[in-house]
């Protein structure tokens, strides 16, 4: 009996779940600005800005 029991707990109950997926896509230039703001604001190293700017102008 107690199997039985665990069994029907594993199909949820009718509970539904959502998943929301959202692409946002940034221009190159827009990604620059933003890259630019993190460094002057102190986020990240120079070594770090250069190397994510490398990445963003490789794209």
């Amino acid at each position: 009996m107690s199997s039985l029991l665990m069994l029907a707990a594993c199909g949820g109950g009718g509970a539904s779940q959502d998943t929301t997926v959202r692409n946002t896509t940034v221009s190159k230039g827009q990604a620059l600005i933003d890259l630019k703001n993190a460094y002057d604001s102190g986020a990240m190293s120079k070594d770090e800005y250069e190397e994510e700017r490398d990445k963003i102008l490789d794209e």
